[in-house]
């Protein structure tokens, strides 16, 4: 019985050292990789903000570089995360990746983006909050664009259509600028994918700026 309890007792250590290990994890995950990546996001916008020097052009960038700033008033009038080259896993963790081979910002086509939900600082974590008309404002080097959400849906991760140059339609010839933001669905699960759309609006010159009136959040 000696043996019995004293296997058991140290089973019970054993679940509780792995309990514990676990809720660190936990935490790790899904709070010290926000506050790591929204630090580093801060900092790389405020370098770009501050220097003209720091900017890369679209047409110029590298895979893993961070070319503009993506703005959304409805995620908060501080929300401002770089946008990287790529959507490689490297790239997520530090903001808003940009699908290769897709248009580039203001490019007639589809440009489109990807976010994480939850960790690495969630850009995206309210992107189904998005609604028909809200502004999706992509700062570069010369251009704020303004585009503004036409749809939502939710798709499969393997419905790779949303990010054609016409969304879900092999066939049509893009005649317009879009924009395509992908995001998981629901929160904490990779079962989804959560789709905005939008359409370019407006674009302004870097140096002249964007109206207030623009980054105003109706309803």
């Amino acid at each position: 019985m000696r043996v019995v309890r004293g296997l058991a007792g140290l089973l019970g250590e054993l679940l509780i050292t792995a309990g514990a290990f676990l809720l660190l994890f936990v935490g790790w995950q899904l709070w010290w990789t926000d506050v790591v990546s929204d630090t580093d996001a801060s900092a790389v916008v405020a370098t770009m903000a501050a220097n003209p020097d720091a900017w890369v052009q679209p047409k110029k960038v590298k895979l893993g570089e961070a070319f503009a700033i993506v703005r959304v008033p409805r995620f908060g009038p501080e929300f401002a995360r770089p946008l990287y080259e790529g959507t490689t896993r490297e790239v997520l963790q530090r903001g808003v990746g940009h699908y290769l081979e897709t248009a580039l910002p203001g490019e007639i086509g589809n440009f489109a983006m990807a976010g994480h939900r939850t960790t690495y600082g969630k850009p995206f974590n309210q992107i189904d909050k998005l609604k028909i008309g809200d502004v999706v404002l992509v700062e570069t080097k010369d251009f704020y664009f303004v585009y503004r959400v036409s749809a939502s849906e939710v798709v499969a991760p393997s419905k790779t259509s949303v990010l054609l140059p016409v969304p879900n339609d092999r066939q049509a010839t893009a005649t317009k600028a879009m924009l395509t933001m992908t995001s998981c669905h629901p929160e904490f699960s990779a079962r989804e994918r959560f789709v905005v759309f939008a359409v370019l609006g407006a674009k302004y010159p870097h140096a002249q700026g964007v109206p207030a009136s623009v980054l105003e959040v109706q309803g």
